[in-house]
C-alpha cells in the first residue's frame, strides 16, 4: 500500500481544503501526513521466512519421516527416511518463499513486528517530519502534524510546545482513534477530513484565530512513500 497511490488528487484537495476551512477559527497550524511506513524492520521479512519453514520442516518431519531398510549391500538394520540434506533442503527453500511472501504482502510483514515498536517508530518517524517539514518553526509554536502511516496502521499527533502545555493528551488520542477506524473502514477522505476538523476545534478553543493571522505553513497533504 504506496501513499502517493491510495491518496487520488480528489483526496488530496478535500484534505487541503479541510485545513483551509479548520485554520479559519484558529491560530494554530494544520499540518496532515501520511507515509507508507515509518520503520525500516530491515529483518521482518527473515523472520518471517523462519517462521515458514520451521513450519515446514515439522509438517515434513511428522507426515514423511519414518523408518526404511538400511541402504547399501553389507549394511543391516533401518535409517529414517528424511535424512539431513533434504531437510535442509526444505528449510532454505521455505524461508526464501516465505521471506518473498512477506516482501511481497505488507499484512504478512506486520506479522513479525510487535505492536510495541511499530508505535515507537511511528511516533520517531512523526516526530522527524515534525522538523523536516519546518512545524516547529511557527511564530507562536502553535503547530501540529496530524501523522497517519500505513503499513503500521497507526496515527499520531505531533503537538508544538504551545498546544502540548493546553491540550490533554487524551483530547488528541480521540481524534487519531476516529482516523483510524475511518481508514480501516475504507473512508479515507472522510476520516482525515474529520479529524482536521476535530484539530481545529480543540486548537480553536485555546488558540483561537487572531487579527492579522498569517497561514504560515501550507495547507496540502504531505506525503511520504
Amino acid at each position: 500500500m504506496v501513499a502517493s497511490k491510495l491518496f487520488t488528487v480528489e483526496d488530496r484537495a478535500a484534505v487541503s481544503a479541510a485545513v483551509a476551512e479548520a485554520e479559519k477559527r484558529t491560530a494554530g497550524e494544520i499540518v496532515p501526513v501520511v507515509a507508507t511506513v515509518s520503520g525500516r524492520y530491515e529483518r521482518a521479512e527473515d523472520t518471517f521466512g523462519i517462521w515458514i519453514a520451521v513450519v515446514a520442516v515439522t509438517v515434513a518431519w511428522l507426515c514423511f519421516q519414518g523408518l526404511k531398510p538400511a541402504a547399501g549391500d553389507w549394511e543391516t538394520g533401518q535409517e529414517i527416511s528424511l535424512q539431513l540434506i533434504p531437510l535442509l533442503v526444505i528449510f532454505v527453500g521455505a524461508w526464501i518463499a516465505g521471506a518473498a511472501l512477506a516482501a511481497r504482502f505488507p499484512s504478512l510483514k506486520r506479522l513479525t513486528v510487535n505492536r510495541g515498536t511499530r508505535r515507537e517508530a511511528v511516533e520517531e518517524a512523526a516526530e522527524r517530519a515534525f522538523d523536516g517539514l519546518h512545524v516547529r518553526r511557527t511564530k507562536a509554536a502553535t503547530g501540529i502534524v496530524l501523522y497517519v502511516s500505513l503499513f503500521e496502521r497507526m496515527v499520531t499527533v505531533q503537538a508544538d510546545r504551545a498546544i502540548a502545555g493546553k491540550v490533554d493528551p487524551s483530547e488528541w488520542k480521540a481524534v487519531c482513534d476516529g482516523l483510524v477506524r475511518a481508514m480501516r473502514e475504507g473512508r479515507r477522505r472522510e476520516g482525515f477530513v474529520e479529524a482536521i476538523r476535530k484539530c481545529g476545534d480543540l486548537l480553536a478553543t485555546h488558540f483561537p484565530v487572531q487579527p492579522g493571522d498569517v497561514n504560515e505553513l501550507s495547507n496540502e497533504l504531505r506525503v511520504i512513500d
